[in-house]
């Protein structure tokens, strides 16, 4: 881009960067990130952006470069410190929700995916296989038939192992230390990433958590570990540190519970469109105030 920049730029110039760009999907995105950086501040690989800094050096005047070299500096910088976060995540994923964000795709084969709020995801689906890779987030699964002539297994892998369906409706979430599955229909498939020999199979109604090397023994969920996908949280005695945890993947900022009423139970449907609703009506069914130190700081303590 630097060399693209520059006030010498050739056809040359432009037809190289055009076939760079129809490479690799990578090297598109890279593209897009930098275009859009103003408003995402996202970067390049540092090897790129050097090469072509390098070039832009030879062709444009000492002071010019430097700005040059100063800006790709910055962009390679960014880019090394926000690889592996959510934003990046979401900056380089195929598909992704922002925050709050509820997204609905249905997938070259006809299987229908919802994204939960902060979620990416990858497709790989080939000759061979149907894999969704699980970057960040939550998805709710529902496969439909393979329509190729050979069927292809359906799996979402994220970093703690993989989840093959069979023929099912499930929920797959990724945190940092674990992953969740929740089942609705059919049967799925656990298989830890650095424990293969630990799979375990979870029927409809069942949930497990699972790391890279174990997964827990079913237990009991129902539909409402599926609720997000409608728009709405639902609580069943909920602990309130727990319930603001949750609300607060699905709105920008920082949202704190004040230990002293972290034990306080917390049901009902709570819109996830509008979280501040859903806090005021908190506010309504407990003893708690929520306090707005901006609209990006709230804090939820015991009412005076």
């Amino acid at each position: 881009m630097a060399r693209l920049w520059s006030d010498d730029a050739s056809e040359q110039d432009r037809a190289d960067c055009a076939r760079w760009r129809a490479q690799h999907p990578d090297h598109e995105r890279a593209w897009q990130t930098l275009l859009a950086f103003e408003d995402k501040l996202a970067g390049v690989q540092p090897q790129a952006g050097g090469h072509a800094l390098r070039r832009a050096v030879s062709g444009t005047g000492r002071r010019r470069a430097m700005r040059l070299l100063g800006l790709g500096a910055l962009l390679a910088g960014s880019g090394y410190a926000l690889r592996g976060t959510d934003a990046w995540r979401g900056v380089t994923a195929d598909y992704h929700s922002g925050t709050g964000e509820i997204r609905a795709l249905t997938l070259p084969d006809g299987t229908r995916l919802t994204l939960s709020t902060g979620t990416a995801i990858d497709l790989r689906f080939d000759a061979n296989a149907r894999l969704v890779v699980l970057l960040a987030g939550e998805i709710l699964v529902a496969t439909a038939p393979d329509p190729a002539a050979t069927p292809r297994p359906f799996r979402v892998r994220g970093r703690h192992g993989t989840v093959q369906a069979l023929g099912t409706r499930f929920t797959v979430r990724e945190d940092d230390e674990d992953a969740r599955v929740a089942v609705f229909e059919g049967a799925v498939e656990i298989r830890p990433a650095g424990a293969p020999d630990a799979a375990i199979r979870l029927d409809a109604g069942q949930g497990s958590r699972f790391s890279r090397y174990r997964a827990d023994p079913p237990t009991p969920v129902s539909e409402d570990a599926a609720s997000w996908s409608r728009g709405v949280l639902v609580a069943d005695a909920w602990r309130l540190d727990d319930f603001l945890a949750e609300l607060g993947r699905y709105r920008p900022g920082l949202l704190r519970c004040d230990p002293a009423v972290a034990d306080l139970r917390v049901s009902g449907v709570f819109p996830l469109h509008d979280t501040d609703r859903a806090l005021h009506n908190l506010e309504r069914g407990l003893p708690v105030a929520v306090v707005y130190r901006t609209r990006y700081w709230v804090t939820v303590r015991a009412a005076d």
